[in-house]
């Protein structure tokens, strides 16, 4: 039987993260997986962890992206996004992120993104 993942207080306490495990995503960016696809375009959901001065290339959403800011700020075309912002990309858009100041936050994929750039 499948057992609930529970992380309590992401919002509040660094150390729910900090412990996890970490690889490589993009230059500066590391992701912790949730939930890895079972299968290629299957939903997904992780923990990304943004150095300062880094972020991600442009990308398009097939379906539904959902992130939530934990800590710091991440910004897009939209403006800066702040630790307890929640961000819904819809179907159909494109976009890249930056973190001047790092960040880390919780990423839903309905669907894999496709990178464009």
């Amino acid at each position: 039987m499948n057992k609930p993942l529970i992380l309590p207080h992401l919002l509040d306490d660094p150390a729910t993260w900090a412990g996890r495990d970490w690889e490589p995503f993009h230059e500066g960016v590391e992701i912790s997986w949730i939930r890895r696809p079972d299968h290629p375009d299957g939903p997904r959901s992780a923990l990304l962890r943004y150095a300062p001065g880094t972020g991600v290339p442009r990308h398009s959403h097939a379906a539904f992206e959902y992130i939530l800011i934990l800590d710091g700020a991440q910004s897009d075309a939209n403006g800066r996004h702040e630790a307890g912002t929640l961000v819904v990309n819809p179907p159909g858009t494109s976009h890249t992120v930056h973190s001047d100041v790092g960040c880390v936050v919780l990423a839903v994929w309905e669907a894999p993104v496709k990178f464009v750039d």
